[in-house]
C-alpha cells in the first residue's frame, strides 16, 4: 500500500473534524448576543424615526392651522384696509350666519385703527327676523360709534328678506345687475296630517294644559282662532321690517304696493326703487368709493376642532326620527324667507 493511500490515523483516538462541545456554545451565544444587539438597534431607530416623523407632522399640522385659518377667531392687519365680512348663507342661531359670529367680526374691524371702511358681502336668502334684527341694530349703534368709518353692503347673488333686513342697516347698497334683491315679507309654512292619519287609521291623542298650547299642531285640525292669531303676529312682524327698510333708504326708497309685498327683483331694478343705490362688486367699491383697495377679511370662522366636533356630532346623533323632529319644529318658525 502505497503512502498516499494510507488513512487517517486519529491522535489520542479522537477525529480531526470533531470539535469540543464547550466551543460550539460560545459560537452559538455570541451569534445570539451580536442578533439581539443589532434588533435592539433596530427597534431604538425605529422609535426615534417616528418621534421625528411625528414632530415634524405636528408642526406642519400648525403651520397650517396658521396659514389657513383654521384657527378662527379676529384678525389682525397692518397698514390701511377696506374690511371685509361675508354674510353668506341662511340666517339663524348657531348657522352659517348668525348674530354672535357677525358681531364678532364687526367688532374686530372697527377695533382695528387700520380700518378705512367696511364691505358686507351679502348672498343670503333670509332666515330669522330676530338673528337679523339683532345684526341690523349692532350695525346701526357701532356706525353712531363709528361715524368716520363707512359701512356698505355689496349684493352678490342674492340679497333677499333677512339679508335685505341686515343691508338697509348699512350706508349705501351695491348690487349686480342680476342680482335678486327684495322679498320682504314674512312666513311660517307647515304642514297637516289629518287626512293621512285617517286614510291610515291613527287617533291623535294630545293632552294640554292651556287651551292654545297645541296650536298650529300639524297633527290635529286647522283651529281658526289659532290660524287668526299667528296671522296676527306675522302681520306684526311684517311691520317691524317694514318700519326697518324705511329708516334705513329714507328718502331714497320709492314707495309702491308691491315694494312689501314679498315680490324681489333684479339688482339693476332694484336701483330704480330704491333698493339698492348703484352697481358695483366689493373689489369696486374698496377701490372707488372707500379708496382703499387692500381688502382684509374679517369674517369669523370656527376653529378647526370646531368644525370637526360639529361634523362628528351631527353625524353620531341625526337619527331619522330626530331629524324629522326637527323639521316639525322648524316647520313652525317664522322666516324671513
Amino acid at each position: 500500500m502505497s503512502e498516499d493511500s494510507q488513512p487517517n490515523i486519529p491522535v489520542n483516538g479522537t477525529s480531526a473534524n470533531n470539535t469540543k462541545p464547550e466551543d460550539t456554545k460560545w459560537q452559538r451565544d455570541a451569534i445570539e448576543k451580536l442578533a439581539t444587539s443589532a434588533l435592539t438597534e433596530q427597534r431604538t431607530a425605529r422609535r426615534w424615526s417616528t418621534f421625528f416623523k411625528g414632530l415634524m407632522f405636528a408642526y406642519l399640522f400648525i403651520i397650517l392651522f396658521f396659514a389657513l385659518g383654521w384657527l378662527g377667531g379676529g384678525k389682525s392687519s397692518s397698514g390701511s384696509h377696506t374690511a371685509l365680512i361675508e354674510v353668506a348663507g341662511v340666517i339663524e342661531a348657531g348657522g352659517e350666519v348668525n348674530a354672535d359670529s357677525f358681531m364678532s367680526s364687526l367688532h374686530d374691524a372697527y377695533d382695528d385703527a387700520n380700518t378705512k371702511g367696511i364691505i358686507l358681502r351679502i348672498n343670503s336668502p333670509g332666515g330669522s327676523p330676530v338673528q337679523a334684527g339683532i345684526i341690523n341694530d349692532e350695525i346701526r349703534r357701532q356706525k353712531k360709534l363709528h361715524p368716520k368709518i363707512p359701512v356698505y353692503s355689496v349684493v352678490e347673488d342674492i340679497c333677499a328678506s333677512g339679508g335685505y333686513y341686515i343691508a338697509v342697516a348699512t350706508d349705501k347698497i351695491f348690487v349686480d345687475k342680476a342680482s335678486i334683491v327684495g322679498s320682504i315679507g314674512v312666513l311660517m309654512d307647515g304642514y297637516g296630517f289629518t287626512e293621512v292619519m285617517k286614510k291610515v287609521g291613527v287617533e291623535r291623542r294630545l293632552m294640554t294644559a292651556g287651551e292654545n298650547k297645541a296650536m298650529l299642531d300639524p297633527f290635529s285640525p286647522i283651529n281658526p282662532k289659532h290660524q287668526e292669531l299667528a296671522q296676527a303676529m306675522l302681520n306684526e312682524i311684517h311691520e317691524q321690517f317694514k318700519s326697518v327698510v324705511r329708516q334705513g333708504r329714507g328718502s331714497r326708497l320709492k314707495e309702491t304696493p308691491e315694494t312689501f309685498s314679498g315680490l324681489f327683483w333684479s339688482g339693476e331694478q332694484s336701483i330704480k326703487m330704491g333698493l339698492a343705490d348703484a352697481e358695483g362688486s366689493a373689489d369696486f367699491v374698496a377701490r372707488e368709493v372707500i379708496k382703499q383697495d387692500k381688502i382684509v377679511d374679517y369674517t369669523y370662522r370656527d376653529d378647526f376642532a370646531s368644525r370637526i366636533a360639529k361634523r362628528v356630532g351631527a353625524s353620531a346623533s341625526a337619527s331619522f326620527s330626530e331629524a324629522l323632529a326637527k323639521q316639525f319644529v322648524k316647520a313652525g318658525e317664522v322666516r324671513l324667507h
